[in-house]
């Protein structure tokens, strides 16, 4: 890239995904790395699930020499930072506590080549500054298509690393840096939503997400999904708009629409856990991540009636749709978005290459996420809870119906705008249900099963 490229280019954001990069701490002799006082830090041999849900590439290299060009951009052409950025510097260097958090997690990460420079020799994120450079000349980019490793959650991409040391885990569970990040990316949401976004909507072969290679990627996209293939962008206005695209009528039929006993996928989702007997509270942040009810519902008192009952959770994939429709017909007695994290991964699982992917158990007491209560018409079924959870960057967890509305099984309820992957249907105790995971067993491994489709019914 050259010193004089636009914001726009020389930022470049590669399809709808989650990032994990290798960063450089610049280490000074002496320091004790996370490896070493951390239980678990590196696990040797194993491969990353770059693949999840295709939110990340599937080669880590990709991730190192996209993180070098975006750093050599930033160095050879400073630009002032964004305003609410330049808040998260002043934050940063005001704060005792964080000062030396967002200076620790830099120093302790391992001095492996893993982590100390790219595959080329090159060096990574030194510190804070030149990550809040990074994520200030993101804001004003969209992401683009790229089949040969996709980087659309690039701030998750400059965090990664960092996160999983022991000054990263206080940080981003603190409270002031997440009403930071959450104004950050909430200023990115504005570009988003904005006309300038559409330029990555393009026919281009190579990057565009209506050129040759998304095209191949997305076969059918306009038999399957609401759009105009004749007008520019498809029709699509925003990136948002078209990241949070329709189905056609007939796309995603509800199964056994009359059926009240029979429970239908809430999301466009892939099984990632089913647990049974979920405590009120326990040590989510321990290996095995189990859940925690009093947390997950942030203190409501309505978490006792779901003790000894059963979660199941799944994950959404990123070429996919990010709506939410309801997976009974009932009346909603509750509708609350709980703020949270956004960068936050369990100590238990080290440093994940693909965070938070291998936390999404942990998360869900933790993450900025939406809560909506369902008293079922099915009284076999009764009280029942959706619980959306943000995973990086803008994690807008959007919920589209009110308190005293009834709904549908198959209405739409909500939707995760550019980002929010993982989430969670939560029965009470004594609810008898007969699972369908379409031939799967839950775990990073697994596919997506349509929405609407059914995925349990109550027995007897």
């Amino acid at each position: 890239m050259q010193p004089k490229t636009s914001r726009r280019n020389f930022v470049k954001l590669a399809g709808a995904a989650a990032g994990a990069v290798a960063l450089h701490p610049a280490m000074a002799p002496g320091v004790a790395s996370a490896a070493a006082i951390r239980p678990g830090a590196v696990k040797p041999g194993r491969v990353p699930p770059y693949r999840v849900g295709k939110w990340l590439p599937s080669d880590q290299a990709f991730l190192d020499r996209w993180l070098a060009k975006q750093l050599q951009a930033v160095r050879e052409n400073p630009q002032p930072l964004q305003p609410v950025v330049q808040e998260f510097q002043d934050l940063i260097e005001s704060d005792a506590e964080l000062f030396m958090y967002f200076h620790q997690m830099f120093e302790e990460l391992p001095r492996s080549a893993q982590f100390l420079t790219t595959p080329t020799g090159d060096p990574q994120v030194r510190d804070y500054k030149e990550m809040l450079a990074l994520i200030s000349a993101i804001l004003t980019t969209a992401p683009e298509f790229n089949k040969t490793g996709l980087v659309g959650f690039p701030i998750n991409a400059i965090l990664d690393w960092p996160m999983g040391t022991e000054g990263g885990f206080a940080a981003f569970l603190n409270d002031k840096v997440n009403a930071q990040l959450k104004k950050i990316l909430a200023a990115w949401a504005v570009f988003l939503t904005s006309p300038a976004s559409a330029y990555v909507l393009s026919d281009d072969p190579a990057s565009g997400w209506f050129g040759r290679d998304a095209m191949a990627a997305m076969p059918g996209f306009a038999d399957t999904f609401q759009c105009e293939p004749g007008q520019p962008h498809y029709g699509f206005t925003t990136w948002d708009d078209f990241f949070t695209r329709q189905f056609r009528d007939g796309q995603r039929p509800i199964a056994a629409p009359e059926d009240n006993g029979v429970i239908v996928n809430a999301c466009e989702s892939a099984p990632y856990k089913l647990a049974s007997d979920v405590k009120f509270s326990d040590q989510f942040w321990i290996k095995g991540q189990p859940y925690s009810l009093r947390h997950m519902l942030a203190g409501d008192p309505v978490a006792e009636q779901f003790v000894g009952g059963t979660i199941y959770q799944a994950f959404l994939s990123a070429l996919s749709y990010h709506r939410w429709h309801s997976p009974v017909s009932g009346t909603i007695v509750k509708a609350e978005v709980i703020d949270g994290s956004y960068y936050s991964e369990t100590p238990g699982e080290g440093f994940d290459p693909a965070a938070p992917n291998e936390s999404q158990g942990y998360i869900t007491g933790v993450a900025a996420r939406g809560l909506i209560l369902i008293e079922a018409d099915d009284p076999r079924i009764g009280l029942m809870g959706f619980l959306s959870v943000g995973m990086a960057e803008v994690s807008t967890n959007d919920i589209r119906v009110y308190v005293g509305q009834h709904v549908n099984k198959g209405d739409e309820t909500g939707m995760f705008h550019f980002g929010g992957s993982t989430h969670c249907l939560i029965f009470r105790p004594g609810v008898d249900l007969e699972f369908d995971l379409h031939g799967q067993e839950p775990g990073l491994e697994s596919s997506n099963i349509p929405i609407n489709a059914r995925i349990a019914n109550v027995k007897g």
